[in-house]
């Protein structure tokens, strides 16, 4: 399993229709081969700061298979104009303990 998390900076004001728009992305991102699950968080401490957790089978089926797909698209249509800046995405292995 592999974790995908990223920072996601909304700009100041759009909040509330960032996350209306998130809702309907849910949608497409949990429709994907590979997806496993997401979580959405909202900072206590930053407004506008959000934390994105998304779990997926392989890496190749975010970086491959959703960021390859005409689903994407419509996700990037959905999200992407409310980021300053644009979120940096990173890809986590759980280490057994």
């Amino acid at each position: 399993m592999i974790l995908e998390a990223a920072i996601l900076n909304v700009k100041p004001g759009l909040e509330f229709d960032f996350e209306a728009n998130f809702k309907k992305a849910s949608k497409i991102i949990s429709s994907t081969n590979g997806y496993l699950s997401h979580e959405l968080h909202r900072c206590i401490e930053v407004e506008g700061k959000y934390l994105l957790l998304v779990r997926w089978d392989s890496l190749e089926s975010h970086t491959v298979g959703f960021r390859g797909s005409a689903e994407y698209q419509d996700w990037k249509k959905l999200l992407h104009d409310f980021y300053d800046p644009f979120p940096t995405v990173e890809h986590f292995q759980e280490v057994e303990i």
